[in-house]
């Protein structure tokens, strides 16, 4: 594999506090809710649990994949004014799909060598509104002629350049590194359990925050709010992970004939948002939850897009000088089962190492969202077990991966 690709290394750089919301099933509590306000709901915790007055942040940077509420275009201006922040400060929408939490943390770090002191970044996605869409039909319908609407969330998994769903993508890559359909459910399977304990542990509690009905008001302007749906009154935990065996998993169909992945090994349909601040670590007055060292992302090709967290997670440690040993822990998304396997294998990772709270399968995926999920998480773990590094990464539909490289700020050797 190429090390061609980009890199970034920050001097300077450091995420003071990042909270999540819970990640809810697919037409769940959040069901209803506009990103938008799922965004707000994160960004103004983020900055009250950092005790830091939102008049001090200097950038907007937020993202979010599908077109889920009309005012969509509006969505970083609007999680910025929400939350606070100084009319004055601009904001910035960012997007490379499954790894756009990721991106927040890079374009941050490099504000960071400007006039930046402090940014707010959010990744907001609401999978459960994404819509029913129509392209061709701005003129009107002809008499007798084919009517086109499709549902955005299962055609926008589908890539016309390699004419392949994702799920088609994790087969290729089960054929070519020999994974067996057992040992992808099984890996499915280790996900759900490992999750399950994690969350019997409360290793998420100090990252989620608890989202209930309520109304953010804005002076001078409209308010927004959240009202969540099936009567609930408040969500305070991940809704996904649950008991799972592996004898229920390999009764599922593969979702196409002759292939590995089936809708159990695949990762979870989820709405959820997340925030980080992330400003210079020679400001900060209390140790940060984690330093932001580099970044790195690569092109592949599309047909075997999975496969993208090697070759990035190869060049940031080509580029940094540091070597897989050295890393203690790794969050790798798991986008797929057989995706995440076929990275493990390529780069002959340590399984003691990757996703060991579970992983995307068990917790679920909202797009945007999952890249700061990853890096909180990993965060945390660095700081539980006194361990230096740690490297979170995902695979990119298209054919690209990301990787970021953390360090835990008191690691005391």
């Amino acid at each position: 594999m190429s090390s061609a690709g980009q890199y970034s290394a920050f001097a300077d750089a450091a995420i003071f506090a990042a909270v999540r919301t819970p990640w809810v099933d697919l037409g769940g509590a959040l069901s209803q809710v506009s990103p938008i306000d799922l965004g707000i709901k994160v960004g103004r915790e983020v900055l009250a649990r950092a005790g830091i007055d939102p008049q001090a942040v200097d950038s907007v940077l937020a993202g979010s994949m599908a077109q889920a509420s009309f005012d969509a275009y509006l969505l970083p201006r609007h999680i910025g004014l929400y939350s606070g922040v100084a009319q004055a400060v601009p904001a910035l929408g960012v997007q490379r799909i499954c790894a756009t939490g990721f991106e927040l943390l890079r374009q941050a770090a490099e504000q960071l060598r400007d006039e930046v002191q402090l940014a707010l970044c959010v990744a907001s996605e609401s999978m459960s509104r994404n819509p029913i869409a129509a392209y061709t039909h701005r003129d009107g319908f002809r008499l007798g002629g084919e009517v086109q609407f499709k549902d955005f969330l299962w055609e926008a998994l589908y890539d016309p350049a390699p004419g392949l769903d994702m799920i088609a993508t994790a087969d290729n890559l089960a054929r070519r590194y020999g994974l067996s359909r057992k040992a992808v459910d099984r890996h499915a399977c280790d996900s759900h359990q490992r999750a399950l304990q994690a969350q019997r542990d409360g290793a998420w509690t100090e990252e989620i925050v608890t989202v209930d009905n309520q109304v953010f008001e804005l002076e001078g302007y409209q308010p927004r709010g959240i009202s969540l749906a099936r009567r609930a009154s408040a969500v305070s935990v991940d809704s996904h992970p649950r008991p799972t065996d592996l004898a229920a998993l390999t009764r599922l169909r593969a979702v196409h004939p002759g292939g590995v992945q089936t809708a159990g090994n695949s990762c979870a349909v989820v709405d959820g948002a997340a925030a980080a601040l992330v400003g210079r670590a020679s400001a900060s007055t209390r140790p940060a939850l984690a330093r932001l060292l580099a970044s790195a992302v690569v092109g592949v090709a599309p047909e075997f897009m999975g496969i993208g967290p090697a070759p990035a997670i190869r060049l940031l440690l080509q580029r940094s000088g540091l070597n897989l040993g050295d890393i203690g822990r790794f969050e790798i998304n798991e986008a797929q089962a057989a995706q995440v396997l076929a990275v493990a294998h390529e780069l002959e990772l340590d399984s003691t190492r990757v996703n060991v709270q579970g992983g995307s399968l068990a917790l679920g995926h909202p797009l945007a969202a999952t890249g700061l999920r990853l890096v909180m998480t990993l965060a945390r773990q660095l700081r539980q077990h006194n361990l230096r590094y740690g490297i979170a990464a995902a695979c990119v539909g298209g054919g690209q991966g990301m990787a970021l490289l953390i360090e835990n700020p008191v690691y005391r050797a």
